[in-house]
């Protein structure tokens, strides 16, 4: 995955507004399926920055249309964004999306 330079101050320095929580609690709660988790990290480790659906259903093991829907969930939430190529769907990560979640994990916590 690529490096996105930083631009910003970190999205937890000043609070939370209430459509900010509602967007990173949603984005959250589609990672907390640990079958989306490792399909969303075997992309971002992707040596070429891509894969084909095709090539994630042994890894982890579930069913094609069971993958198929999983990321699908992660391409709705904008984690990932999907090409069809012929038969095949091809699936990257959106850096910068992983980035907001990220920054909001490392963030430390203003308390009034």
């Amino acid at each position: 995955m690529k490096e996105i330079e930083q631009c910003c101050e970190p999205l937890l320095a000043g609070g939370l507004s209430e459509a900010d929580a509602e967007d990173l609690a949603s984005a959250f709660k589609v990672l907390a399926d640990p079958a989306r988790l490792r399909l969303l990290s075997m992309i971002a480790g992707a040596e070429s920055d891509e894969m084909c659906a095709c090539d994630l259903v042994e890894p982890v093991g579930k069913s094609q249309p069971t993958v198929s829907h999983h990321l699908s969930v992660l391409t709705d939430a904008g984690l990932l964004t999907r090409e069809k190529r012929g038969r095949w769907a091809w699936y990257q990560v959106v850096p910068e999306r992983l980035s907001v979640l990220r920054d909001a994990l490392s963030s430390p916590v203003v308390t009034p």
